[in-house]
């Protein structure tokens, strides 16, 4: 077998290679690059950006930045890119920061709670200029280190303990939504089924409001909620077991599930437990996805304005960067509904 040879790696060409290469000083070459050239004669600037051209050279966007006293970076911090929730936030934000001449640097915490001080001190360590930050939430050091940098910070999803930005959806105004879709279908044999709640704000949020509705719609409705951890399908399907043994013609059972991770484990532990969705139990989850109507009869879900909100963070933070917003703020963007046959009783 023939072996192939690596290809050569051309020699960064630096500052240094284009003075002696224009037979001039670095300081020329930098009054140059900092469009100064008409301190010189027009023929000295023509050389010096002939020997630019000619060796290719392309100054350092982030050395000519911090020149200036500015990275135009901004550190976004998401709590698992594996989540479509992180990737759309991403997204939406990246569109904004691109418009107003910022970059994004991303950390992804891949729910590792541990890595959370770490992504502040590597993100501050570029330069950023301030942060968006969907953070685990779990540990207050992690804020007083992102506060102690007197950075600006906006909160994307999840509320901590500090006067902050924040920005994420209206809980309040979703978990009823979905809850109502599903008595007007008959199901009101109800169970929440969420990850560990912890400190995770927005968990919490729909939690409550999940309580909150059954309490007052008890005439019509039963439910309760479970803490179901990563992985542990053996707890899901007992729970979705002792779901079902509560049913009956006048006791239809229904999920509504935190986040779309979530509602793919409900849908796969009822396909393990031999159930149809939309037939033997109804189901609506949090976040909509590429797949959701791909699985089984399709999921219901509360689709998230995940790019609005991801655009909103970004211009919050933007907008402390520019010294605007004394006070903080907080956005909460309402859900929409996307209907299919997981909800939709006979489906």
């Amino acid at each position: 077998m023939r072996s192939v040879s690596p290809l050569p790696v051309r020699p960064r060409i630096t500052i240094d290679d284009v003075a002696r290469e224009a037979g001039v000083s670095k300081a020329t070459v930098s009054r140059v690059l900092n469009r100064r050239g008409e301190l010189m004669s027009p023929e000295l600037a023509a050389r010096v950006q002939e020997a630019i051209d000619r060796l290719g050279y392309a100054p350092s966007p982030m050395a000519q930045a911090l020149k200036r006293g500015r990275s135009r970076l901004i550190g976004l911090v998401v709590a698992d890119v594996a989540n479509p929730f992180s990737v759309a936030v991403l997204q939406g934000a990246e569109k904004v920061c691109r418009a107003a001449g910022y970059m994004l640097m991303l950390f992804n915490l891949g729910n590792e709670e541990t890595r959370e001080r770490e992504a502040i001190a590597a993100l501050a360590s570029y330069q950023v200029e301030g942060f968006i930050l969907h953070t685990l939430g779990r540990e207050r050091q992690v804020l007083d280190d992102a506060l102690q940098r007197g950075k600006p910070i906006v909160l994307v999803d999840r509320a901590l303990d500090a006067p902050l930005d924040l920005v994420g959806l209206d809980n309040a105004q979703a978990v009823p939504l979905a809850l109502e879709h599903l008595l007007q279908q008959g199901w009101n044999e109800l169970l929440f089924v969420t990850e560990p709640i912890q400190q995770a704000s927005s968990r919490a949020e729909r939690h409550e409001a999940f309580h909150a509705f059954v309490q007052a719609h008890a005439a019509q409705c039963r439910g309760t909620g479970v803490e179901v951890p990563p992985g542990d399908d053996a707890a899901l399907d007992a729970a979705l077991r002792g779901l079902l043994q509560q049913a009956s013609v006048e006791r239809r059972p229904a999920v509504l599930a935190v986040n779309a991770v979530v509602g793919l484990r409900v849908a796969a532990a009822a396909r393990r437990l031999g159930c149809t969705l939309g037939r033997d139990l109804g189901l609506v989850s949090f976040d909509e996805t590429d797949w959701a109507p791909l699985v089984g009869p399709g999921i219901t879900t509360l689709a998230q304005p995940t790019d609005d909100i991801g655009q909103q963070a970004a211009r919050c933070l933007i907008e402390r960067l520019e010294g605007q917003g004394p006070e903080p703020r907080r956005f909460r963007l309402p859900a929409r509904l996307i209907v299919r046959g997981s909800s939709q009783a006979g489906a």
